[in-house]
């Protein structure tokens, strides 16, 4: 299987509900760093995965409207944690639309997996997998 990552990060405010979360619970920010991994069992006419440029681009335009907001105001993300788990679904859901509709190549159509991990920070991340 082949693979490529792409970097960006995210800034964003948020809140978690249940006690689980301890002083989380209140409005905090938090840097995410985005890594997107794009997969498939074998490389296009043009030996690559995916265009590195087209898949940087659609990462900072998937992230450009969480940037900077406060996730709890997010009409997206009514009712919902946004936990780190959460948002890296809903990153690479967001990624997996795109890829449908063509904005990474007429040959990313070949493209059988992606993953999205957030970093929190440099001891814990969570990531989410996706079949395309």
């Amino acid at each position: 299987m082949f693979s490529i990552t792409v970097r960006d990060h995210v800034m964003v405010a948020h809140s978690l509900r249940g006690e689980v979360f301890g002083p989380a619970q209140q409005r905090h920010g938090a840097t995410f760093l985005v890594d997107a991994t794009f997969r498939r069992p074998d490389l296009d006419p043009d030996g690559i995965v995916v265009d590195i440029g087209l898949a940087t681009a659609q990462l900072a335009e998937t992230l450009a409207d969480l940037n900077h907001r406060d996730l709890d105001d997010h009409p997206e993300f009514a009712g919902v944690n946004t936990t780190t788990e959460f948002l890296a679904r809903a990153i690479a859901d967001r990624l997996a639309d795109r890829i449908a509709a063509g904005k990474l190549g007429g040959n990313a159509g070949g493209l059988t997996g992606l993953t999205v991990t957030l970093h929190e920070s440099h001891v814990a991340w969570a990531s989410y997998e996706r079949d395309l």
